[in-house]
């Protein structure tokens, strides 16, 4: 079975413009991932009221946009084949607004990640320099002077984010799934 696609970043946009969600979509496919990373509870009716940290909102309209995001997400996050992707605007958006849109992804997981894993999450040492360095990232300031050495830089910071999310899931996801199956 190949892994569900996530919706497109115009479909999730519309959504979240039609629950007056003052969100980008970048910035809520960030908490997601970050709150599932850290450990959050993976709970298809309520996920959307935890990452908005508003227990009033209601569940995704079940195969709605945001519901087709939530279970893409989880399925690459667990997936073994690595296929785990970020919900950026498209590749025929300016580079500057792809860059903001990771800027935004980043800083939406830092903050789903840090709701689920609190303060002091076990981390490796790994895990511990990703999430350092993804907080750098998500407070840049970028300047957009080469569009060929921005189209480089963006695509190579992003797949380091892809990874990173991937480590720190493994660290507070896996590893502590694998554990439990062992003892």
């Amino acid at each position: 079975m190949s892994e569900p696609l996530l919706p497109d970043h115009a479909e999730i946009a519309a959504e979240l413009r039609s629950l007056e969600a003052g969100l980008e979509p970048s910035e809520l496919h960030g908490s997601l991932c970050g709150y599932l990373s850290g450990g959050g509870k993976h709970d298809r009716r309520t996920w959307f009221a935890q990452v908005m940290s508003d227990p009033l909102l209601s569940a995704p309209e079940t195969d709605g946009p945001l519901d087709r995001l939530y279970l893409a997400s989880t399925r690459q996050l667990e997936s073994p084949d690595f296929e785990f992707e970020l919900l950026l605007p498209p590749e025929d958006r300016p580079v500057s607004e792809r860059g903001d849109g990771l800027l935004a992804w980043g800083r939406g997981f830092l903050g789903g990640f840090g709701l689920a894993a609190g303060a002091k999450p076990p981390l490796s040492e790994e895990s511990e320099e990703a999430l350092a360095d993804l907080a750098r990232i998500a407070a840049s300031d970028l300047s957009y002077e080469d569009p060929e050495a921005d189209e480089d830089a963006l695509e190579e910071v992003s797949e380091f984010v892809r990874v990173a999310v991937m480590l720190l899931h493994s660290d507070c996801v896996l590893g502590p799934r694998h554990r439990r199956k062992l003892n």
